[in-house]
C-alpha cells in the first residue's frame, strides 16, 4: 500500500514538469516566429552629389629637350693651331676667339697678292698714255687700225688685272682674319676636339667644338595624329573652349617627377607626320636660366587642351565594371532607390573620373556602401566614415 502511493507521487511530478517543458517550447517557437517574420535593416550607403565645373583639360605627353641653337665650331682654313683661347665647358660670348691658327703663311700670302696689285696699277698709266696717243694718231692715218685696237685691248686688260689683284688682296685679308676662330652664337661650349699644334683643314666633318644655347631651351613633344584631330573636332564643337591666355603655356615635369619651376610657351607644331609613329611635334620654347634642363633630357610635358564649362568629376570609388568591362555608378534617387547608370569615361583626372556621359547635375553617386546594394533597393544615406572620400564640390556630402 505505501508502494502504490509513492508512485502516484512520482507521476504527478513527471506530469507536471512534462506540461512545464512544453509551455517553454511552445514560447520558444513563438519568438523564432515573430524575429522571423521582422523586416531586414534597410542598407546604409554614402553618396556624393554631382556638380559642375569649369575644368581646364590637360594631357601629359613625354618630350625631349634640345639646344635652342648649336653651332658647331669648324675652320675655314687650313693650318697649324696655336693656341685655345676658352674653358672647356664654360659660357662663352659671341664674337669671342676661340681658336687661333698660326698666321703666318696668310700674311705673306696677303703681301705678295699686294705686290702683284701695285704692279698692275704701274703698268696703267702708260698703257693708258699709249691708247690716247694712238687715237689721236689714227685721226691722220699715222697707225693703222690694227695696233690702235691692240693698244685699246691692252688697257683693257690691264685694267681688269687689277680689278684681278684686288679680288685676291681681298681673299687674302678674309683668308687671314679666319686665321681666328670665333664664336658665332653666345652659349655654352662643350669639349675641344683638337689641342694646340693640331692640324685641321677648311670645312673638317669632325668639329673643333660645339656651342648651345641652352637659355631658353626647346622641348620637342610627339603628338599622335589621332589626339591631334580629336582635339580640333571637340574645339570646333564647342565641347572644348579655346583659353588665350592659358592655352599655349604648358608645364614640365623633370625625370624624378618633380615640376619643373618655369612654365614654357607653345610655339608651333610640325607640319609634316612622321610615317614611324604617327605623330607630329610640338615645340615648346621653355627658360632655363639655371641651366637645370640639358640637352637629350626626357621630361614630361602637361600641354593644356581647352576648358570645359560644363565638367562632371565622379569619385574613382563610386565607379565599377560590369562583366564586359563596361563603367557603371549606383545613384540613389529621389524615393532612397538605387539605380544603375552606364557611364562613358573621357580620361582620370586626379583620383576622379571625368565622365562624358551617364552623369547629369544633382544626381546622388553611392561612394561607400556599393557591395550591400542592388538595383531597386531601397537605401538610407549617411555620413562618411572618417577617412571616406571627400569631395570639395558636394555641398551636401556628409563629413565626417
Amino acid at each position: 500500500m505505501q508502494i502504490t502511493a509513492t508512485t502516484s507521487r512520482f507521476f504527478n511530478w513527471s506530469l507536471i514538469l512534462g506540461v512545464m517543458s512544453g509551455g517553454l517550447l511552445l514560447l520558444s517557437g513563438c519568438d523564432r516566429r515573430q524575429q522571423s517574420s521582422s523586416p531586414p535593416p534597410v542598407p546604409e550607403v554614402a553618396i556624393v552629389t554631382m556638380q559642375t565645373q569649369k575644368l581646364m583639360l590637360s594631357s601629359e605627353l613625354p618630350g625631349r629637350t634640345s639646344a635652342f641653337r648649336v653651332a658647331e665650331i669648324r675652320p675655314q682654313i687650313s693650318g697649324l693651331i696655336l693656341k685655345r683661347f676658352f674653358t672647356e665647358g664654360s659660357d662663352v660670348k659671341a664674337g669671342q676667339i676661340l681658336y687661333h691658327i698660326d698666321s703666318a703663311p696668310f700674311q705673306a700670302a696677303l703681301d705678295n697678292t699686294k705686290a702683284a696689285l701695285g704692279k698692275a696699277e704701274a703698268n696703267l698709266p702708260a698703257i693708258s698714255l699709249r691708247a690716247e696717243r694712238y687715237t689721236e694718231l689714227l685721226a691722220d692715218k699715222a697707225v693703222s687700225q690694227q695696233d690702235c685696237d691692240d693698244v685699246a685691248a691692252a688697257l683693257k686688260q690691264a685694267m681688269a688685272e687689277i680689278e684681278y689683284w684686288k679680288a685676291q688682296v681681298e681673299t687674302a685679308r678674309i683668308n687671314l682674319r679666319y686665321c681666328h676662330i670665333i664664336a658665332p652664337i653666345t652659349g655654352r661650349i662643350g669639349r675641344s676636339n683638337v689641342t694646340e699644334g693640331g692640324i685641321v683643314t677648311a670645312y673638317q666633318p669632325i668639329a673643333l667644338a660645339t656651342i648651345q644655347q641652352l637659355n631658353p631651351i626647346y622641348v620637342d613633344v610627339p603628338q599622335s595624329t589621332t589626339e591631334l584631330l580629336r582635339l580640333k573636332r571637340r574645339l570646333k564643337d564647342g565641347r572644348l573652349d579655346y583659353d588665350k591666355t592659358n592655352q599655349n603655356k604648358v608645364r614640365l615635369i623633370l625625370e624624378d617627377g618633380t615640376p619643373y619651376a618655369q612654365e614654357g610657351m607653345l610655339q608651333f607644331s610640325d607640319v609634316t607626320v612622321d610615317p614611324t609613329t604617327g605623330s607630329v611635334i610640338l615645340r615648346v620654347v621653355v627658360p632655363n636660366p639655371e641651366y637645370i634642363l640639358l640637352p637629350g633630357m626626357f621630361v614630361q610635358a602637361v600641354i593644356k587642351e581647352g576648358v570645359k564649362a560644363k565638367a562632371i568629376l565622379v569619385p574613382q570609388q563610386g565607379v565599377s565594371r560590369d562583366p564586359r568591362g563596361n563603367p557603371v555608378s549606383l545613384i540613389v534617387n529621389a524615393e532612397n532607390n538605387v539605380q544603375q547608370r552606364m557611364l562613358t569615361i573621357d580620361r582620370a583626372i586626379g583620383d576622379q573620373w571625368l565622365v562624358s556621359k551617364g552623369l547629369s547635375p544633382a544626381d546622388r553617386v553611392i561612394v561607400e556602401g556599393m557591395q550591400k546594394v542592388r538595383p531597386g533597393a531601397a537605401v538610407k544615406v549617411v555620413s562618411l566614415k572618417k577617412g571616406g572620400t571627400k569631395y570639395a564640390g558636394d555641398k551636401n556630402t556628409a563629413r565626417p
